[in-house]
């Protein structure tokens, strides 16, 4: 069976349905993180991250295959609330699992909340190379 791509209306379904397939794909590797990764940071950034790309995606997708104009504001709302929505959910759970130690401190670069880390982080590295202090 081979696509008809000659008028407009081919083009726009092969649009479409890449668009669904590759938003598809960004969400099931969303969701594969969560499942995977291995503390609550990494986690909360494969929550976040390619979950409203895929969402894009796919909403994109949808008003293509829908063909009328009213559906747009529609979608476009949609996709806005989640993209103000997700980063705001992200960094309150990021900060109730630093807050209730629910992470792996050791795979930190850098713990600065509050500038405590960070102060810590001197003295460490002072104390590991007394030279440099000098």
């Amino acid at each position: 069976m081979n696509p008809d791509f000659s008028g407009p209306d081919g083009w726009i379904d092969a649009v479409s349905a890449v668009f669904m397939v590759v938003g598809a794909l960004m969400s099931l590797g969303a969701a594969i993180g969560l499942l995977r990764f291995p503390d609550l940071l990494s986690r909360m950034h494969a929550a976040t991250k390619p979950q409203v790309l895929g969402l894009f995606l796919l909403l994109a997708a949808i008003g293509l295959q829908m063909r009328t104009w009213w559906v747009w504001p529609v979608l476009v709302v949609a996709w806005i609330f989640q993209l103000l929505t997700v980063p705001v959910s992200a960094h309150m759970v990021g900060r109730a699992g630093y807050r209730t130690k629910h992470l792996h401190r050791e795979l930190l670069t850098a713990d600065e909340p509050g500038g405590r880390g960070a102060k810590a982080a001197a003295e460490a590295a002072l104390k590991d190379n007394p030279d440099d202090g000098r």
